[in-house]
């Protein structure tokens, strides 16, 4: 391939994601139609580039990010099944749009789990009381920095990142008040501490969940993620604490309690996670099952929190008026609350972008960035562009692709996708609803003035993946 080609495909990989992006994959399908050079794949790529720029600009055009993407998808794949019929090989697109639907239910009835414990815990007043609890105990600006960022750490290894920022800049609002220098501080904070959280658990993050689920890293080895990860939050969190300013503002009162079963919904969580890492790794079989088998604890705890309903509160008068509403726990309700817009865009993304690779963009550019550029500094910059993209569709297309790499560069991919977010306050979604949840105090332009130390910390933590697990 001329040099120059080489560099054009190069850098449409980086800039439109649209052409490396797919999840399922397995061995590619030699009875597949090269689509790339057809008006077909033209049409179908500018198709895919709209819907993503209109999810780009969901914050400006209100519209919600998985009704362009589910659109596109089925124009993608009704002009790939035309595309085939006028081969006489109408079958071929039915049997892989089934694959890619198989892989995608996988995913979704997997995080359909977790979001519903989330919010069953979220009902419970669990995040509620932590909350109070931090705010309670009067902690200075700096303890608090130190203490958010922290918890945001550990915290979203078991919950998403998501959840766990929102929860963090809670508190940090309630005890900042006005002092802007100090929320803009802590929302940096929590932001890089929760997505190299995440980093080092396969129920962190999306992409974590992808790649153990893919089968490419084992549950345990994430582990190895560990300080790299905790390298990536402590370097810009040290650098930051500097400027956090000397105050210690008066401890509130402000007390919650949790709701009857929330200590036991905890445990149940925890036996589920549990149950998935136990049925894959011994037994070989999808994880999801042992996440559904968790949700069959939680609908029998539940089945038993609301039968006995009534007469625990007949017995618990004075605890039950101090918890306030108790109405009977309801798990559908949870199923009800979880994020349907996330799910249904992941579907639409993974509908498009599996339309891609069937076309044949993939293995395009499989070539340039893995084969000519090599593992590493296609790893990293999988890292830099999910400062500006969503870092989803990035890892569905490393998972599609496939590259033949060691565990050291699956973990490398993992490590940079994960943590690259947070480069740029749009980089992930915690930073993304933390700009809207401080109402201007986080700002784009405020998390930018410390990219520079933040960069500094994915630097190092890629150096010390390679010096510990290289």
């Amino acid at each position: 391939m001329p040099p120059a080609q080489s560099l054009l495909i190069g850098l449409l990989a980086l800039f439109l994601p649209g052409l490396a992006l797919a999840f399922g994959g397995g061995a590619p399908d030699h009875s597949a139609i090269d689509l790339t050079d057809h008006t077909i794949g033209y049409l179908a790529l500018l198709i895919f580039v709209i819907a993503y720029a209109l999810v780009v600009l969901e914050e400006f055009l209100h519209l919600r990010k998985s009704k362009p993407v589910i659109i596109a998808a089925g124009l993608i794949w009704c002009l790939i099944a035309y595309a085939y019929l006028q081969q006489g090989q109408p079958e071929i697109a039915g049997v892989s749009v089934r694959h890619t639907l198989l892989e995608y239910a996988e995913l979704m009835l997997f995080l359909l789990v977790a979001m519903t414990y989330i919010n069953a815990l979220e009902e419970r007043g669990v995040f509620e009381a932590l909350r109070a609890w931090i705010i309670r105990k009067g902690f200075g600006f700096r303890a608090l920095f130190w203490m958010s960022g922290t918890l945001a750490f550990f915290i979203s290894p078991f919950a998403d990142n998501l959840t766990t920022a929102l929860l963090m800049c809670a508190v940090v609002m309630a005890v900042g008040g006005d002092n802007r220098t100090f929320i803009t501080l802590a929302c940096i904070n929590i932001v890089v501490a929760a997505n190299a959280g995440g980093a080092f658990s396969p129920f962190g993050d999306i992409t974590t969940l992808m790649v153990w689920q893919k089968g490419v890293v084992d549950f345990f080895s994430f582990f190895k993620l560990f300080i790299p990860s905790v390298v990536n939050y402590l370097i810009p969190a040290i650098l930051m604490t500097f400027a956090v300013p000397r105050i210690k503002p008066s401890a509130q009162e402000d007390g919650v309690y949790m709701k009857r079963g929330a200590r036991r919904i905890m445990v149940l969580f925890l036996l589920t996670i549990a149950t998935a890492v136990s049925v894959h790794h011994f037994l070989h079989l999808p994880p999801v099952i042992g996440m559904l088998t968790g949700l069959g604890y939680l609908q029998l705890f539940g089945y038993y929190l609301k039968r006995t309903h009534n007469l625990w509160q007949s017995r618990n008068e004075d605890r039950a008026a101090l918890v306030g509403d108790m109405t009977p726990f309801d798990v559908f309700n949870k199923v009800a609350r979880v994020e349907w817009d996330t799910l249904l865009f992941f579907y639409g993304v993974v509908l498009c972008v599996g339309g891609l690779g069937q076309i044949g963009y993939l293995a395009l550019v499989s070539d340039v960035i893995y084969h000519q550029w090599g593992p590493t500094l296609a790893n990293v910059a999988v890292g830099l562009l999910s400062a500006v993209v969503d870092n989803i569709p990035i890892m569905y297309a490393v998972l599609t692709m496939m590259p033949d790499m060691n565990q050291t560069q699956w973990l490398l991919v993992t490590l940079t996708a994960g943590v690259g977010g947070s480069l740029l306050s749009i980089g992930s979604a915690a930073g993304v609803a933390l700009m809207g949840q401080t109402r201007g105090a986080y700002t784009f332009f405020g998390h930018l003035e410390w990219t520079p130390a933040i960069a500094l910390g994915f630097l190092a933590s890629i150096a010390v993946h390679f010096w510990i697990n290289g």
